[in-house]
């Protein structure tokens, strides 16, 4: 490090590391590099190269520094700054005149995970509580993958990501740590050096993470669980099953067992695209290997039966018995061994039942009027976005773009940077970063809680969240202590309502280790469920209302976006290294770095279309057409197509970003944004 002061901070981007960071403080409020917190247990220092060059984004000459008032048409960019006073004036009057015209329910606070700090990310939900405004069903990231996880585990946690260290097999599946947590390469580095442990990462395409394993299973997206149910085929052939686990612990493994016999190698082989000897080959790896751990990712869970799938897939170590040895089992996320009480964070306690309940990643037919998704009632004529960009990362982005020009919705964003959200508001507030206020975290890829203080004042004019959501709740009328408290405030009573150590403590110590001993990690205690066992047989109705035809045992559910002569490839939306969904954007490194929206096609395709490196071709389906540069590369199925990140639309040819393309219908059971399961044409543009 520089020869500075240091600040010690937490990362509160939408990534499961969570970091603990060291951040060089100079002059004037500015901050120089970001580095890892040295020591921390699992950290280890190592941070991703975007945070470290934090300082483009804290000090961009593109940041929002005074609220603003649109002066033109909408999207046009035309505003002049007004003081805050003002800005929150016209805010509560809009809020409250749609209100008494329409009921509350017309005023719909939107948010999602651009901070994962959990005071400035929850109060918006505390005013939307008490106001009794529209609530929100959360279904961009995790509702698809929770619902089959909890399925089979009846509870969201698993074994300890340190003991990674321990394991002599790690398969990342459905996950490219390089490029989305660089924490999970270093211990997979720890277990290949102290055990030969050997890497299988199963992925559509080889992603960088994917060019480090001895095994990469390029599967065709979407079929995750003929690759699983064919892996169990195999266990249970070949004696590879843990019986004796099985009757311990898990339910109707007879039955399990049964149902599998039709869906072995050879069936899987057809669906996936894989060989049989692969999947063999994997199987016999997997079931011979008891430290093996199964680090479960996102991604291959973001299709319409991404629930079926993640079920399938970590029936694995329950078949095997891998839970019961150190280094084995799986970690999906930790998101409910913290036990926090966050009661008075979101303001739980005043929330009424009867108010209605939209689907975030159905705005754009929500605010369209569409009479199913406003569940009958009043159209959103009034909205708060704090902590996302729909206009750009929801599903059906040009039908989202349509509703947000409507000249009778109010749109209040509060924000960092001018993101394509923000050119359609009416009001646009500048909002602090994570290094200009105080919060609280949790991670789901590691099992710290950690607090962490402003490390610099606010940039310009900016306020927090939580300034702009108690100005407004004063305006509003909203009574509720949370209101009434700061930040700090809030962390304290948090944790001293769910005995925790005081938040100085915490500070101090860099965090409080969370993670329960190997016997309840490694639920040899018991899974989630009542009977303790974990289930082979899924409750599908215990975890969404859309369960009708989704299978009771692990298998292929049949209702993706297939491919036709029409549309013969299948596009996944993927994350970039060097964007954060559509944050980082705007930092010139990260672009520099990035190049332009690029689409990654088979070389054989490529070969066979006369198409070569940089070529600009366009895809489409029935939403739209995107025009994207080729990029021919190998190791995916001829039929995939990748595009990585979420650029902003205008840096497309065309103006039509990637989410154009990506279909808004709900995944089964619960709801959830299927951006990796839709089908497209490819022409040259």
């Amino acid at each position: 490090m520089t020869n500075c002061d240091i600040g010690h901070s937490v990362c509160a981007h939408d990534c499961p590391s969570t970091c603990a960071l060291d951040v060089e403080l100079l002059s004037e409020g500015r901050v120089g590099r970001l580095h890892g917190a040295e020591g921390h247990p699992y950290l280890e220092g190592v941070i991703c190269a975007k945070v470290a060059r934090y300082a483009e984004r804290v000090h961009n000459p593109d940041r929002l520094k005074t609220p603003l008032r649109r002066s033109g048409p909408k999207g046009s960019g035309q505003f002049v700054p007004i003081g805050w006073d003002e800005a929150l004036d016209l805010v509560a009057e809009q809020f409250r005149e749609k209100a008494e015209r329409f009921g509350p329910e017309t005023v719909w606070p939107y948010q999602y995970a651009g901070t994962m700090g959990l005071v400035q990310r929850n109060g918006i939900k505390r005013l939307r509580h008490v106001m009794g405004y529209s609530d929100m069903l959360e279904t961009f990231c995790v509702a698809i993958a929770n619902a089959g996880w909890l399925a089979g585990s009846g509870v969201r946690r698993g074994i300890d990501a340190r003991e990674m260290a321990e394991s002599e097999l790690v398969v990342v599946w459905g996950g490219n740590p390089v490029h989305t947590q660089v924490h999970v390469m270093n211990w997979i580095q720890k277990a290949r050096r102290a055990n030969g442990a050997k890497l299988v990462v199963i992925d559509p395409y080889r992603t960088p993470t994917a060019d480090k394993a001895d095994l990469h299973l390029a599967l065709r997206p979407g079929t995750d669980a003929a690759l699983a149910c064919a892996v169990m085929h195999v266990l249970f052939a070949e004696g590879l099953a843990d019986r004796g686990y099985l009757a311990r612990y898990t339910d109707r493994p007879d039955e399990l067992e049964a149902h599998l016999a039709a869906r072995g190698p050879r069936w899987a082989s057809a669906i996936t695209g894989l060989s049989e000897e692969q999947i063999v080959t994997f199987a016999r790896l997997y079931g011979s290997t008891k430290r093996s751990f199964l680090r479960i990712g996102y991604g291959f869970t973001r299709q319409r039966n991404g629930a079926v799938a993640m079920h399938a897939v970590s029936c694995l170590p329950a078949v095997t018995g891998a839970w019961a040895h150190r280094g084995g089992g799986a970690l999906f996320g930790h998101g409910e061994i913290y036990g926090l009480d966050v009661t008075l964070l979101q303001g739980l306690d005043a929330r009424r039942p009867d108010v209605r309940v939209l689907d975030m990643s159905r705005i754009g037919p929500v605010l369209t009027n569409d009479p199913k998704d406003l569940a009958g009632g009043s159209p959103v004529t009034a909205m708060l976005v704090q902590n996302t960009n729909p206009a750009a990362v929801a599903p059906d982005s040009a039908t989202v773009r349509r509703g947000l020009s409507r000249e009778d919705l109010f749109l209040c964003v509060h924000e960092q940077v001018m993101t394509e959200t923000a050119l359609m508001a009416d009001v646009v507030l500048p909002a602090t970063t994570f290094l200009e206020h105080d919060d609280i975290y949790q991670s789901s890829g590691h099992s710290f809680l950690q607090v962490a203080r402003a490390v610099i004042p606010p940039v310009g004019d900016c306020r927090t969240n939580h300034f702009v959501i108690c100005e407004l709740a004063r305006r509003l009328g909203a009574r509720h202590p949370g209101f009434e408290m700061t930040e700090w405030e809030l962390i304290e009573a948090t944790l001293k309502a769910s005995g925790k150590p005081p938040a100085e403590q915490i500070l101090r110590r860099r965090g409080f280790d969370c993670i329960q001993d190997f016997e309840t990690s490694h639920f040899l205690t018991g899974f989630g469920h009542a009977d303790g066992r974990f289930h082979f047989s899924a409750d599908w109705a215990a975890r969404g209302p859309a369960h009708e035809g989704m299978p009771r045992f692990p298998d292929q559910l049949e209702v993706i976006d297939r491919v036709t002569d029409e549309k013969p490839f299948r596009l996944i939306a993927a994350p970039a290294r060097h964007f954060l969904n559509s944050t980082f954007t705007e930092t010139e490194t990260s672009r520099r770095l990035q190049k332009r929206p690029t689409i990654l096609v088979h070389a054989k395709i490529c070969q066979r279309l006369g198409l070569t490196e940089g070529t600009l071709v366009q895809i489409g389906n029935e939403q739209g057409r995107v025009f994207l540069h080729i990029q021919p590369v190998e190791g995916l199925d001829e039929r995939t197509l990748v595009v990585e990140s979420i650029w902003p639309a205008s840096a497309f040819v065309g103006g039509a970003g990637i989410n154009t393309l990506v279909s808004a219908e709900a995944a089964f059971p619960a709801g959830g944004a299927a951006f990796h399961d839709t089908a497209v044409w490819l022409k040259v543009a």
